[in-house]
């Protein structure tokens, strides 16, 4: 079977589609944005089975600026946050254990397990988590002992500090460091982010933040779609959205639309007191790609992508910021 030209891909979607898509401009994005990553993955929302009815290339076309303006609206967001978290867990983890080397950290912080009764179930869980992110840590030494970062302490035989290894770690890896951390230092750092005690007397939320970005961040970072939400590996715990509720006023958050992500971004922008001017210049942009897309879709595929309750969600989002 021959590989298919870009011309051949046009006749094909012309014919086999009912898209009309013609001349060099509309051969040239459809080329930029690529059929199989482009059409391909922009043809349906949510789901493969749930095609939007284009009719148009020019329909697809809006659908692929849309979701690339909000990858370039929310990186730098989640990028900020990733840092944030992560600056704010090392002072609390430091500051509990007066002590910057990672075997130590190891030994007296990473300590959830011991809130489990010995041989049990969530005993046994909260050990592998802890022994696999010690894995994964000194993996990732292993990987980079040529780096300034772990070179400078390999040459002198010293211990890589803690606040080395959270430059090398990803997101998901930070996640389970937290997930491993003991129950007063992932409280510290609830308090640190500006989380009400009252709602997070176990400090469990600082983990549930950064699990509800990852695969958000990881979507982004990888250049994958985003619009739908399709990226979401796994249901985001109810704790999130029910403190977003109760601070925010702002129901039925669920994660499955775009938006709620955008409340998510903001809230937590908030709630770590940053600059309230460049949080709603962040909401702004979002309605701007909303606004732009509903100019250049039928509405029908407009109502699929950006839900009905969002323009409602999005003032109570502006009231509350």
């Amino acid at each position: 079977m021959k590989p298919k030209t870009i011309n051949s891909l046009m006749a094909y979607l012309r014919k086999n589609k009912g898209i009309a898509i013609n001349g060099s401009i509309q051969k040239k994005k459809l080329r930029y944005m690529g059929y199989f990553h482009g059409y391909k993955g922009y043809r349906y929302c949510g789901s493969p089975s749930d095609k939007l009815p284009f009719k148009d290339f020019n329909e697809i076309q809006a659908v692929y600026d849309f979701d690339m303006a909000l990858k370039a609206i929310m990186y730098p967001q989640i990028m900020f946050l990733e840092t944030t978290l992560k600056n704010y867990a090392l002072e609390c983890t430091i500051d509990y254990c007066k002590n910057e080397n990672f075997a130590h950290v190891f030994t007296n912080c990473l300590t959830e397990y011991k809130a489990h009764p010995i041989g049990s179930g969530k005993y046994n869980d909260a050990m592998t988590k802890r022994l696999k992110f010690r894995e994964h840590v000194y993996n990732t030494i292993s990987r980079n002992n040529k780096r300034s970062l772990v070179a400078h302490y390999y040459n002198k035989d010293k211990p890589v500090p803690i606040w080395s290894i959270f430059e090398m770690i990803s997101f998901g890896e930070f996640g389970s460091f937290l997930e491993c951390l003991n129950q007063e230092i992932r409280t510290d750092l609830s308090k640190a982010i500006g989380i009400k005690i009252s709602d997070d007397s176990n400090g469990k939320m600082p983990v549930i933040i950064v699990f509800s970005l990852i695969d958000l961040r990881n979507a982004i970072a990888h250049n994958a779609t985003i619009f739908d939400t399709r990226f979401k590996s796994s249901k985001i715990s109810n704790r999130i959205s029910a403190y977003i509720e109760k601070e925010a006023h702002i129901k039925n958050i669920t994660f499955d639309s775009i938006v709620d992500y955008i409340i998510l971004i903001s809230f937590l922008l908030k709630i770590l007191k940053c600059n309230k001017k460049d949080i709603m210049g962040f909401i702004a942009d979002f309605e701007k790609a909303c606004e732009n897309l509903y100019k250049k879709v039928p509405a029908n595929i407009y109502m699929k992508i950006v839900y009905s309750d969002t323009r409602n969600k999005l003032l109570l989002l502006k009231r509350y910021i």
